[in-house]
C-alpha cells in the first residue's frame, strides 16, 4: 500500500474526528482534495450525450423507463468516484462557493435509423461485448431504435449543463443539463449533509426530475446517500446501501436495490440489483392495500444485476434473455469530450477559471500554492457576506431560482406514482424551496455575468 496514501487518510481520520456536525462546509486537508468543484459533479449525467438523449428516441414506454435507469446507473461511477477510480482512493470536491457556475457542452455523433442498433452509436455499449446476443438485435436495448420517431435531421447529439451554487449556508447546488434538439432534459437541486462516525455519512436532500418532450413525460430520481469507507485500509471508496425509485409520469417504475461491502458482513463492493416494473393493475386488492414494495400489483419486465463501478447485465424478466451486457470501462462506452471555453476566457466565477491557482497547486502536488489560493477565494468570499449584510442585501442567483413548496408538484405528483411512494420526502424546508432553472435566462447566456466584479470582491 501507497505508504503517503496511509498517512493521508490517517491525516484525514484525525482531522474527522475532532469536527462536530456538519463536515459539507469544512475544509479538510489540502491533500485529500480532488481536483473539481463541487458544481461540476452534474456532468456525470451529460458527459454521454446519446445515452441522455436515448428515451426520446425510444418508442416504446417500458424501454424508455429502462433507458432512463440506464442513464442514472451510468453516470453513478463519475457521480461518487470524484477524484479517483475503484483502484484509487476517492477525494473531497472543492466546496463551491457562492455564486460559482459551470458551463458546459459534450457531443456525441449518432445514426438514426440504424439497421441494427448495436452499430447505431460510436459510444453505445449495446452489444453483447464480444458475445452474441440471446434476443435478435432488433430486441437489444437501444439509443438510437430504427423505429425511431425523431425527425431532427441530424447526426450529432449535444447536451449542455448548467450548474450554480445558489446557496452557501446551507450549501446547495441547482443544475440543468438538456438535449433541446431532441427535448430531453434534467433539473435537479441537491444539498449535501456530511457527518462522520466510523465513516462518512454523505446525505443529499434534493431530487432530479428528466423530462421527454416526445412523449410528455417525466421521471423523479431521488438522490441516494452515500458512506464512505476504506479510512482502515488507506484507500476510500463510496458505498449507496439502500433502496431508490425512478419513478415514471407513465406508470412505470424501476426499484434499485444497493447492497455493497459490509464491514463485517462481506458483499460485493458497489452491488446492486435493479427491477423495471409495467404500471399498477387496477384490482380490488391493488386498490385497497398499503403495500410497501414498488411490485404491488405491477409485472416484472427487465432485471439488471450487478456491479455499478464496473459493470452490470441486463435481463428481459419476461423471457430470461440477457439484452445487454454493460461494461463500464470499454472504450466504447467513454465520456465524450467536454467542451468548455479556454480558462483566460471563461468568466471570473466560472469554475475552473475562479479555481485556476488552486487546480494548479493540486496538479503540480503543490500544498503550499493550493491552500493559498483556495484560503484567497474563502476568505473573499466571507468579506463579501459581511459586507451583504451590513448592506441588507441579499444575493440573488443568476440562472435559478427558488419556487419555494409551490415548486412542489411534480415530485408529490410522480412520488405518488409508486407503492410506497409516499416514504419519499421533499424537505423543501432544508433547500430553501425547489430549486428550478430559469428558462428565459439561459435563452441566451452572456458574459461577463455580473458586471465587472469577481468572486475575490474586486471590480475589473
Amino acid at each position: 500500500m501507497d505508504k503517503s496514501l496511509t498517512s493521508r487518510c490517517k491525516e484525514l481520520l484525525q482531522f474527522l474526528s475532532s469536527t462536530k456536525g456538519d463536515l459539507a462546509n469544512v475544509t479538510g486537508p489540502p491533500s485529500m482534495l480532488a481536483p473539481l468543484s463541487v458544481v461540476e459533479v452534474g456532468r456525470c449525467w451529460a458527459q454521454r450525450p446519446a445515452v441522455f438523449a436515448a428515451p426520446a428516441l425510444e418508442p416504446n414506454a417500458d424501454r424508455r423507463c429502462l433507458l432512463v435507469l440506464r442513464m442514472v446507473l451510468i453516470a453513478l461511477r463519475t457521480q461518487m468516484y470524484v477524484g479517483g477510480s475503484p483502484t484509487t482512493s476517492i477525494k473531497k470536491p472543492l466546496n463551491a462557493f457562492l455564486g460559482e457556475l459551470f458551463l458546459a457542452e459534450w457531443t456525441d455523433e449518432k445514426v438514426h435509423g440504424a439497421e441494427t442498433s448495436s452499430s447505431s452509436s460510436s459510444r453505445s455499449s449495446l452489444s453483447s461485448q464480444g458475445q452474441e446476443p440471446a434476443l435478435s438485435r432488433s430486441t437489444t436495448i437501444s439509443s438510437a431504435s430504427s423505429s425511431s420517431t425523431c425527425a431532427c435531421g441530424t447526426d450529432r447529439i449535444t447536451t449542455r449543463l448548467v450548474a450554480e451554487q445558489v446557496s452557501h449556508h446551507p450549501p446547495i447546488t441547482a443544475m440543468h443539463i438538456a438535449d433541446d434538439i431532441h427535448g430531453v432534459r434534467a433539473d435537479g437541486y441537491a444539498r449535501v449533509e456530511m457527518t462522520f462516525s466510523g465513516n462518512v455519512q454523505v446525505r443529499q436532500v434534493g431530487h432530479a426530475v428528466v423530462r421527454v418532450d416526445a412523449y410528455n413525460e417525466e421521471y423523479l430520481i431521488p438522490l441516494p446517500d452515500i458512506k464512505v469507507r476504506g479510512f482502515l485500509t488507506g484507500r476510500l471508496y463510496p458505498e449507496i446501501t439502500d433502496t431508490y425509485h425512478v419513478i415514471g409520469s407513465n406508470g412505470y417504475t424501476a426499484e434499485i436495490k444497493f447492497s455493497g461491502q459490509g464491514i463485517a458482513w462481506g458483499g460485493t463492493r458497489n452491488a446492486f440489483v435493479a427491477t423495471v416494473y409495467g404500471p399498477a393493475k387496477e384490482t380490488k386488492t391493488s386498490k385497497s392495500s398499503k403495500s410497501k414494495s414498488a411490485s404491488d400489483g405491477r409485472e416484472t419486465l427487465y432485471t439488471i444485476e450487478g456491479v455499478w463501478s464496473k459493470g452490470w447485465t441486463v435481463r428481459d424478466a419476461r423471457t430470461g434473455a440477457v439484452i445487454e451486457t454493460y461494461d463500464v470501462d470499454a472504450p466504447e462506452n467513454a465520456a465524450a469530450p467536454i467542451v468548455l471555453p479556454d480558462t483566460a476566457t471563461q468568466d471570473p466565477w466560472e469554475s475552473r477559471r475562479a479555481w485556476a491557482g488552486v487546480l494548479d497547486g493540486l496538479g503540480k502536488g503543490d500544498m503550499s500554492q493550493t491552500v493559498t489560493e483556495k484560503t484567497k477565494i474563502e476568505q473573499a468570499q466571507r468579506r463579501m457576506r459581511a459586507q451583504e449584510a451590513a448592506a441588507g442585501e441579499v444575493w440573488t442567483p443568476l440562472f435559478f431560482k427558488s419556487e419555494g413548496h409551490d415548486g412542489s408538484e411534480v415530485f408529490h405528483r410522480l412520488a405518488s406514482g409508486v407503492a410506497g411512494g409516499a416514504n419519499l420526502q421533499l424537505h423543501d424546508d432544508r433547500t430553501k424551496g425547489v430549486w428550478r432553472v430559469d428558462d428565459e435566462k439561459i435563452k441566451n447566456i452572456q458574459r461577463p455575468f455580473r458586471g465587472g466584479l469577481t468572486p475575490l470582491g474586486e471590480q475589473v
